[in-house]
């Protein structure tokens, strides 16, 4: 049976990168990521039927509640509300702000092998939650005491980095990476002794499995910090499209357009390492989405940062809720790491854009 041409030129016509159609992209990739929730929580070494899964979720949405006859166990309903909803979600979140924050980072450094740990930011947050993981250095911190410890060692490489690329009140971008990998490396380091001097291999273990990215042990209470931060960054990305257009063109151009590049640099890595922080805080070092991601939504929409940065946080968002279910599939009922599945995707297609770009050279 033939391919229909009319039908093959609408989808052309949809995913045109000159003139994409938006509104039926966003609605469509909005409906894949409601499919995908729906689904992905219902699978696992206890699956739960996808019209359960609807069901036990609609009966916690006021006004529904009271249309909806509970025929699920209480076994389902601990599994899908307990358990999963709030990982798949946080899935979600930790995918879309990924890939947002490497769409911020590739603008910034106008290069698009660029990622969200670029500035050594996960190499910081990884340092203090390994020191608090073997040794309970911030265990005061009660029980959300690996997310903050991580985010204040994110936080700790940003401010230092930032201080570092400063020169004569400007952002100089060849200092922000070196000094970014210098970090990186140093923090590396630092984890490693770390590492090196725990009192017991089950630590090891967990820092092993923790630093791979994983969505384990998701929490209600960890979802409300991540999607406020990629929330407010992702409106003032979008406000600030036109400058992220006009910094791809180089500093000068952008300045001779009227945007102040200096500002605009300064915003950038503020919330590029403010949401790279914050996710890795909620999910360890989960690598490759936020270089991939942005790479795919420009061969479907083109480079205009006021369609890309929607199209990538749903897109980065289904991708990390697939391979999170992957991971809790591949070997059931044990789990692979997340990062680990992402680095196995990942590689391959880091290695096609490297030779990609180079035969465009």
């Amino acid at each position: 049976m033939g391919t229909n041409p009319a039908r093959l030129k609408g989808i052309k016509g949809v995913f045109n990168r000159d003139e994409p159609h938006m509104p039926i992209i966003i609605i469509t990739l909005i409906i894949a990521a409601i499919i995908s929730i729906i689904l992905a929580i219902g699978l696992g070494p206890v699956s739960v039927a996808p019209g359960n899964v609807a069901k036990i979720v609609g009966s916690r949405i006021p006004l529904l509640e009271n249309y909806i006859v509970p025929d699920w166990s209480r076994v389902e309903e601990n599994i899908v509300w307990g358990l999963r909803f709030p990982r798949v979600l946080l899935g979600m979140i930790v995918g879309s702000s990924l890939s947002v924050t490497g769409v911020a980072m590739q603008a910034l450094v106008r290069n698009h092998l660029a990622d969200p740990f670029i500035l050594g930011v996960s190499s910081g947050a990884a340092a203090t939650a390994t020191l608090g993981m073997l040794f309970g250095v911030f265990s005061f911190l009660g029980i959300y005491s690996l997310s903050i410890s991580a985010f204040i060692g994110a936080a700790f490489t940003i401010v230092l980095v930032y201080t570092i690329s400063r020169v004569r009140g400007r952002i100089n971008i060849t200092q922000l990476l070196l000094s970014g990998v210098a970090l990186s490396l140093i923090l590396d380091a630092v984890t490693r002794i770390i590492t090196l001097s725990a009192p017991n291999a089950l630590g090891i273990h967990n820092v092993t499995f923790w630093l791979s990215g994983s969505l384990a042990g998701a929490k209600w209470g960890y979802l409300t910090l991540p999607f406020g931060v990629i929330i407010i960054c992702m409106v003032i990305l979008l406000i600030n499209h036109r400058a992220l257009n006009a910094l791809l063109m180089g500093d000068e151009t952008a300045g001779t357009l009227g945007f102040n590049v200096a500002r605009l640099q300064k915003m950038l890595v503020l919330v590029s390492s403010l949401m790279a922080g914050t996710t890795i805080a909620v999910s360890g070092t989960i690598g490759f989405v936020g270089l991939m991601v942005p790479h795919i939504t420009r061969l479907l929409v083109g480079s205009d940062h006021k369609r890309v940065l929607p199209v990538s946080a749903l897109i980065g968002g289904i991708l990390v809720v697939w391979v999170d279910v992957a991971a809790r599939l591949v070997i059931a009922p044990e789990e692979l790491p997340l990062g680990v599945l992402t680095a196995v995707f990942g590689g391959p297609f880091f290695i096609w854009l490297l030779k990609r770009n180079t035969s465009k050279s």
